[in-house]
């Protein structure tokens, strides 16, 4: 009864995203994970996300999840090659001029998570449609659409419009996700067959599949995926953009063999949703070492601070 209850006024406060972010990431959590959130010792892989939310602020992480300021960290880290094509970056829907875009291409909204308009055939869109939707995309701020995803906080509302992948035997792409702790891979949690039948499983850094999954909402991959040619050279360079930092999901293309960079994100399905078996979301959270925060308990606000426990 008492569970309950608290599940109910978690579900309603959940909806006042102004909360103080300690006192929100506690009802939060709580909401989807069905336990109380201790913030001064989270143990399980969504407890240290929302830990991560409230205590790590970098202002570099605002660059890391923008679509387009991303790309200068890219250039300078691990090169140009491995960026997609774009067509062009855009304040407002006025200034997209759809008679001078290919007949495909992918709108992606550069300051939020899943704003994502995949055209396959440009004479079929109803551009009027189209720039409505993409008008409801600037009015919204990921911080307060979501769980309080810091990051995404003060990243400015545009558009980026990029060139349509496509590999050579696939109908859609597969996304390699890096989850990097402390600066080195673990693990790849891949998807594919997004729009047709999505299935999901994740896979050690020698492509072989481990025991557990990314949430039961996804169909699991039952049946042999072929290793990618260049898995390794997409471990390396997920290694070089983690460098650094606590704990990061680097996403990679493979695209009939060459590497295209994705997107960094730091809070993965804005830690809703749980890996299974249960047991491994403490198995996980255990690769994620948290770092010290001051004796106020102030935020971290540079990677320079960053200091680990000697008894994480």
């Amino acid at each position: 009864m008492i569970k309950d209850i608290r599940r109910f006024f978690c579900r309603h406060l959940r909806k006042f995203r102004f909360l103080p972010s300690k006192f929100y990431a506690k009802i939060h959590y709580e909401y989807f994970s069905g336990q109380p959130l201790d913030l001064e010792n989270p143990q399980d892989f969504n407890a240290k996300i929302e830990w991560y939310k409230v205590f790590f602020r970098p202002k570099i992480l605002n660059t890391l999840v923008d679509k387009y300021e991303v790309r200068d960290f890219i250039n300078d880290t691990i090169g140009s090659e491995y960026l997609n094509d774009i067509y062009g970056v855009y304040d407002t829907v006025d200034d997209i001029d759809f008679n001078d875009l290919p007949d495909k291409f992918v709108i992606k909204a550069t300051h939020s998570s899943g704003h994502n308009i995949i055209v396959t055939d440009k004479s079929s869109i109803d551009e009027a449609k189209v720039r409505k939707k993409l008008k409801k995309w600037l009015k919204v701020n990921q911080y307060y659409r979501m769980g309080q995803e810091w990051a995404y906080k003060d990243v400015t509302p545009r558009y980026i419009i990029e060139k349509f992948l496509k590999e050579d035997d696939k109908t859609s792409l597969v996304d390699y996700k890096y989850y990097c702790f402390n600066g080195e891979p673990i693990f790849i949690d891949v998807h594919l067959d997004r729009e047709e039948d999505h299935k999901q499983g994740c896979f050690d850094l020698d492509f072989q599949l481990l025991p557990f999954g990314k949430s039961k909402s996804y169909k699991s991959i039952s049946s042999d995926l072929k290793k990618p040619t260049n898995l390794d050279e997409m471990t390396r360079l997920a290694r070089i953009l983690a460098i650094d930092l606590p704990f990061v999901r680097v996403d990679f293309y493979s695209v009939n063999g060459r590497t295209v960079f994705g997107e960094m994100t730091f809070y993965p399905s804005d830690a809703r949703k749980k890996f299974y078996p249960e047991e491994y979301n403490k198995v996980i959270g255990d690769y994620l070492t948290l770092p010290q925060l001051n004796n106020n308990n102030d935020v971290i606000t540079s990677i320079q601070e960053i200091v680990y426990s000697k008894n994480p």
